[in-house]
């Protein structure tokens, strides 16, 4: 069956007031925290996949989505990248359908057109983007949560959780439109992105998941993995270790920390105070970010 650009590999069920979680990749990403998040909620609730685009190539160059080829019985295989959605069961309170995004390439329009007729087409009732973001602010510190919402109860939910009001402008992602139209099409939407520290890029930020897992933890009664909170102590403790070797980095440690600080007091932080990060320092924690990775 054929929804839009969608083909839907299993009927659309009745759900109930369903939830839509999303991730875009790689905007609003790093860490892969909104990937992991999404995933194992899906193994927790046991998702079923709903539909996928038929033809992915319509919306995305694959000189940068590359394909990955694979072994299966001796014979290679190989996959396409592509925009999937999956559906899991949540009574008594709602149901939520998991949509995996990717920033398109061209066609921009119908990307966006063919996610909203399909998450109209389950009745969603709340589009609510997960994610994460770099920002100037230490390890040492409660990672920040920034997001808005459209719909009082969205907003209330958002505030319970100490989601701060993002005030950010700039440039952004094509699948943002998706956010801006759902209103008018009867859905609330809500947006909770994650800060992680600048100097830690991370393949897999087990800190963020945890942070992103006590937000939506509070919202929908998730329960969560203790080896997950094992992990992310894992990492920070490397990171204050790598930390506790740089004499320059330490440095800049206890200035973001004093701004973290003067911040959560509603103090203002004067323009300009805000450590920069040296292009060694840059080296060295990406270096150690693809260490972490590979554990």
């Amino acid at each position: 069956m054929r929804l839009g650009a969608f083909d839907v590999i299993e009927p659309i069920p009745e759900l109930l007031e369903p939830h839509a979680l999303a991730i875009i990749r790689p905007w609003i990403d790093v860490g892969r925290v909104g990937t992991l998040t999404l995933t194992r909620l899906e193994s927790q609730l046991q998702a079923r996949e709903m539909a996928r685009f038929a033809r992915p190539g319509s919306f995305f160059d694959f000189t940068q989505y590359r394909p990955n080829i694979y072994f299966r019985e001796g014979r290679r295989q190989v996959t396409i990248p592509n925009v999937y959605v999956t559906y899991a069961r949540h009574h008594p309170r709602n149901d939520f359908v998991f949509l995996h995004l990717m920033e398109p390439n061209c066609l921009a329009e119908i990307f966006v057109d063919s996610i909203l007729r399909l998450i109209e087409t389950c009745g969603v009732r709340r589009y609510h983007l997960i994610g994460s973001m770099y920002d100037l602010i230490p390890h040492t510190r409660p990672l920040p949560v920034s997001g808005m919402a459209v719909g009082e109860q969205a907003q209330r939910e958002l505030d319970a959780q100490g989601v701060r009001t993002s005030d950010y402008e700039g440039p952004t992602t094509i699948a943002y439109l998706i956010s801006q139209r759902a209103p008018d099409m009867g859905m609330d939407t809500m947006t909770s992105i994650v800060h992680l520290p600048q100097y830690t890029h991370l393949e897999e930020d087990f800190a963020g998941v945890r942070r992103l897992a006590q937000v939506l933890s509070g919202m929908y009664g998730f329960a969560w993995d203790p080896a997950l909170e094992s992990k992310a102590d894992e990492q920070l403790q490397e990171i204050g270790a790598a930390v506790d070797r740089n004499p320059e980095l330490k440095t800049v440690l206890r200035q973001l920390e004093a701004n973290y600080d003067a911040q959560a007091k509603g103090e203002e932080v004067v323009k300009g105070e805000t450590p920069q990060l040296s292009p060694e320092i840059e080296k060295f924690l990406r270096e150690m970010g693809r260490r972490f990775g590979q554990n």
